[in-house]
C-alpha cells in the first residue's frame, strides 16, 4: 500500500482531500496530517509516507522550508504542491527540492486523480529499479567468486589484457602473489579405457574430487595456492615457495599421483614448470609445466609420471610445445562459447605457424589432428554435448588417417568446427552452461546444507521447472541425484580416512538419518559404510 500524508492549513481541506482521494483504486492508505510545516515535519518522520501532498503558506513553518529540511535529511518520497497562490519563483524553488506536480486551488477531483496515478506510476518504476538494482548487486556477490577464478586463470595461462598485467590490478585477496616466488604444476587427467567411460556427470563429478584432493594434499605442504581447470582434463596448481624448492615440488607431485589414484583410481601425469620470481611470469611457468609433460624433460622416478621443467633439457623442438596451454585454453573457451569466428581464428593462426616448419610428416600432421580434436571434443564434452550424435570415433579416425598435410588439417578442422557451431543442440546448451556451472560448483560448496532446486533456483533466477529442465539436459541426471553422488562422493572419501564413525560422516555430508544415508552409499557405492572404516 502506496501511503499519502497531507499538510494544509485548512481544516476544510484536510477532510475534503481524505475525501476525494480513491484510495482503494490507488491501491493507497491514509499515513497522517498537518496544519503547519513543523507539525507536518514531525508526521513526516514518524510515518514516512510515499507521497506527500502540501501547500506552501502556512504558520510556523512554511511548505518549501519543510521541503527544504526533508530533501536535506534525505527523504526520498514523492511531493505535490496544492496551492492557492501561483508564481515562477515558488515554482522555481519547488522544482530545485524535486517536486512531482505544483497545482492551483481548488484542483477538480479528474485532475487530483491524474496526478496520483502519474505519481504512483513514478514510484512503481523506481521501486522496480531498485530491485533490479538489488538483484544485480546478489548476482555479483554470488558469481563473484567465479568471477575471481576467471582471473586466476588468466593470469596462470597469461590471457589477461596487457594493461592489467602489472601490480596496481591484482585482486586485494591475492596480494600476497607479491611476495616469494611461484611455480606452476600442471595435472593432466589421462584418458585411458577407464575414464572414457565415464558420462558427462560422472567425469563432472570426479573433476570436483580431483580438485579436492589436489587441494587438500598441496595445502598441508603450502598454505598459499590456487587450483584452476584449464579444460576437461587438464587443470593446474600455482603455489608460491619462498626459495628455491625442487626436491619438494618433486615430493608433492608424487603424493598427488598417489593420492588421486589411491581415492579415484585415475592416472594422472604431473608436470612441474619452473620457479618464477614475479606473478607475472606465471604463464612461462605453466607453459613449461606442460612442455615437461608433453616431452617428458625429466621423469623424475620411472615408477611416477611426474617430470620437471629443466632449460638445460630444452631443445628446439621442445619449444615448440605440441599446443601452447594459452592456444589451448583459448580454442577450448571458444568452443565452449559457440564463438565460432574466435575458435576457427585460433586455429588458423596456428596451422600458419605450423606450415612455417619445415619437414612436417603425415604421421605429425596426423597426431595433431587427433590432439587437436582431443581438445574440442573435451571442451564440448565438459558443457554436456557429446560428439558422438553429430561424428562417430570411425568416422573421424579415418578423415583423420587421410590427411597428410597442413592445409588438409586447416580445411579439416574448419568444416567440423562449422558443423559443431552450427549445430542446434550445441547452441541450446552453450547457452545455459555457465548457469550450471554455477550450480554445480555450488553444490560442491554447500553440499552439506539443506539444499533444494528452488534454493538454487531463487539464485539464478530461473524458474525451478525451467532449471530441472536445463540441468537434465546438461548434467544428464536430475539435480538431486547429482546432489546424493556429491554427498555420497564426499562422504566416501572421509571413510577411507577412517577418522571418523560412521554416523559422523553422515551428519557431515548432509544426512541424519543413518539407515537412509547406509541405504543411498550402497546403491550408489556396492558397499556398506562400515566396510570402508574396517
Amino acid at each position: 500500500m502506496w501511503k499519502i500524508a497531507i499538510i494544509d492549513d485548512e481544516r476544510q481541506v484536510l477532510q475534503g482531500m481524505k475525501r476525494a482521494i480513491p484510495w482503494e483504486e490507488l491501491g493507497a492508505e491514509w499515513a497522517g496530517e498537518a496544519l503547519n510545516g513543523e507539525d507536518g515535519l514531525a508526521m513526516i518522520r514518524a510515518t514516512t509516507p510515499d507521497i506527500v501532498i502540501t501547500d506552501i503558506y502556512m504558520p510556523v513553518m512554511s511548505g518549501l522550508e519543510m521541503m527544504e529540511q526533508l530533501r536535506n535529511e534525505g527523504f526520498k518520497g514523492k511531493i505535490i504542491i496544492l496551492s492557492g497562490y501561483s508564481d515562477f519563483e515558488h515554482a522555481r524553488q519547488a522544482l530545485r527540492l524535486q517536486v512531482s506536480d505544483y497545482v492551483s486551488k481548488p484542483i477538480s477531483l479528474p485532475t487530483l486523480r491524474t496526478i496520483l496515478h502519474k505519481v504512483i506510476a513514478e514510484l512503481l518504476r523506481e521501486q522496480e529499479k531498485v530491485i533490479r538494482q538489488g538483484e544485480l548487486e546478489l548476482k555479483m556477490m554470488l558469481y563473484e567468486p567465479f568471477v575471481e577464478k576467471e582471473w586466476v586463470r588468466s593470469a596462470a595461462v597469461g590471457t589477461l589484457e596487457p594493461s592489467y598485467r602489472n601490480n596496481s590490478h591484482l585482486p586485494p585477496s591475492y596480494h600476497y602473489w607479491l611476495e616469494g616466488r611461484h611455480a606452476s604444476i600442471g595435472i593432466e587427467l589421462i584418458r585411458d579405457d577407464r575414464a572414457s567411460s565415464f558420462s558427462v556427470s560422472d567425469w563432472n563429478l570426479l573433476r570436483f574430487a580431483v580438485s579436492n584432493i589436489a587441494c587438500e594434499v598441496t595445502r598441508k605442504q603450502y598454505a598459499n595456492m590456487e587450483y584452476t581447470e584449464l579444460n576437461s582434463y587438464r587443470a593446474l596448481l600455482i603455489i608460491h615457495p619462498e626459495a628455491e624448492c625442487t626436491q619438494q615440488l618433486e615430493e608433492l607431485g608424487t603424493r598427488l599421483v598417489d593420492s588421486i589414484h589411491s581415492y579415484l583410481r585415475l592416472v594422472v601425469r604431473i608436470g612441474i614448470g619452473g620457479l618464477k620470481d614475479t606473478w607475472t611470469k606465471i604463464p612461462e611457468s605453466t607453459e613449461e609445466a606442460f612442455r615437461a609433460m608433453d616431452h617428458g624433460a625429466l621423469r623424475i622416478s620411472p615408477a611416477y609420471e611426474v617430470y620437471c621443467y629443466r632449460e638445460s633439457h630444452s631443445s628446439g623442438q621442445d619449444r615448440g610445445v605440441l599446443f601452447p596451454v594459452k592456444f589451448s585454453y583459448k580454442l577450448a573457451a571458444a568452443m565452449k562459447a559457440s564463438q565460432e569466428a574466435e575458435a576457427q581464428q585460433l586455429v588458423y593462426g596456428y596451422i600458419t605457424e605450423l606450415q612455417a616448419q619445415q619437414g612436417v610428416s603425415a604421421s605429425y600432421v596426423q597426431m595433431l589432428g587427433s590432439e587437436l580434436w582431443g581438445i574440442i571434443t573435451y571442451s564440448l564434452y565438459e558443457s554436456g554435448f557429446v560428439l558422438d550424435d553429430l561424428f562417430t570415433n570411425d568416422q573421424i579416425a579415418q578423415e583423420i588417417g587421410n590427411l597428410a598435410i597442413p592445409d588438409q588439417l586447416a580445411s579439416w578442422l574448419s568444416a567440423k568446427i562449422t558443423a559443431i557451431c552450427a549445430s542446434r543442440q550445441w547452441k541450446g546448451s552453450s547457452k545455459h552452461r555457465q548457469v550450471v556451472d554455477f550450480m554445480t560448483n555450488y553444490i560442491h560448496e554447500h553440499y552439506a546444507e539443506e539444499l533444494t532446486l528452488a534454493d538454487l533456483s531463487d539464485k539464478v533466477f530461473i524458474s525451478r521447472n525451467h532449471l530441472s529442465i536445463i540441468f537434465k539436459n546438461i548434467t544428464g541426471e536430475t539435480f538431486n541425484n547429482y546432489l546424493t553422488r556429491v554427498r555420497i562422493e564426499k562422504a566416501r572419501e572421509l571413510l577411507m580416512e577412517r577418522n571418523m564413525l560412521v554416523y559422523e560422516v553422515a551428519e557431515r555430508v548432509g544426512y541424519k538419518n543413518i539407515p537412509y544415508f547406509s541405504t543411498l552409499f550402497k546403491k550408489i557405492t556396492g558397499m556398506n559404510p562400515t566396510e570402508l572404516i574396517k
